[in-house]
């Protein structure tokens, strides 16, 4: 899956590439995209640390029985688990800026266009806030962290953040499957192109039901399992995966015959100006 994701990222810059004939018109979302290589990378690589070494989420009275090896292997698997939350942090919103950048500029000139602000501001709110309590409310001392054994159980099972973290994820991803649905069932358009349409921005399912079974193992793995690792790699794979999908849309038009994304535009029967016409946006170079 990792090297699929990998691939996926590659083959998404270069049809941005040849979609806009050179690498230096690459647009904002694009350049968030080149970074969650950086980010998913950093989940992947905690994760097998974290795997290796274990940490200090451990059964009581266990942590006094290590030797100082193996105490000092809890240590640095427990400074990995810190990483691999701030990376699949950072992995998960970039990939909700890379599509709500995409909806700003899809909804420029419709009504909708309001929401995907408010979206986009709930998301950097969700985002802060979750930083702050993680960083700086959940566990204090912040050494607590990778401390063998942990005084602050918080600081080991990453409960409160967990929650925290789950439902500014969640409830954001409903928040963005609702954009762009309504104006594709509106839109006047065949209706395999519809459908084809309404599956390709319904994936975010996808990766709402990762999220939720990420979720599920983190809270009923028991201590010592690391079976919750395999669904870190599963969301964050699905989140790039999804967040990637729309770029490609050059090679899905000419399979599919899709035509172009300023088409859904069109069949609003508005233009970037609000007025009746063709629209002008970045789009209309998607052939």
């Amino acid at each position: 899956m990792v090297s699929q994701v990998k691939s996926l990222e590659i083959e998404s810059c270069a049809s941005r590439c040849i979609l806009l004939g050179s690498w230096k018109k690459l647009q904002i979302d694009d350049w968030l995209m080149l970074f969650v290589a950086v980010t998913f990378t950093g989940v992947i690589v905690s994760v097998n640390q974290v795997s290796q070494n274990l940490s200090n989420y451990l059964p009581p009275g266990v942590a006094e029985t290590f030797t100082p090896e193996e105490k000092a292997n809890a240590i640095y698997g427990s400074k990995f688990v810190l990483v691999l939350e701030e990376f699949m942090l950072s992995n998960t919103w970039l990939c909700k800026a890379c599509l709500l950048l995409l909806y700003h500029q899809m909804t420029l000139s419709l009504k909708q266009n309001r929401l995907v602000k408010i979206v986009g501001a709930y998301c950097v709110f969700g985002y802060v806030l979750t930083q702050i309590l993680y960083l700086a409310v959940w566990c204090r001392p912040f050494q607590q962290y990778w401390q063998v054994p942990v005084d602050n159980s918080q600081c080991a099972s990453y409960y409160h953040h967990l929650i925290t973290a789950a439902v500014f994820n969640i409830s954001s991803d409903l928040m963005m499957i609702y954009i762009p649905l309504p104006i594709l069932i509106k839109a006047r358009l065949p209706l395999k192109r519809k459908i084809i349409l309404c599956g390709v921005f319904s994936l975010g399912i996808l990766v709402i039901l990762s999220a939720i079974l990420n979720r599920y193992y983190n809270f009923t793995a028991g201590y010592g399992s690391l079976i919750y690792l395999n669904w870190y790699v599963g969301e964050a794979s699905t989140s790039v995966f999804v967040a990637n999908v729309p770029h490609l849309w050059p090679l899905l038009s000419r399979i599919f015959s899709l035509g172009a994304f300023n088409s859904l535009r069109r069949a609003t029967g508005v233009n970037s100006s609000g007025n009746p016409g063709d629209s002008s946006t970045r789009f209309n170079r998607v052939k």
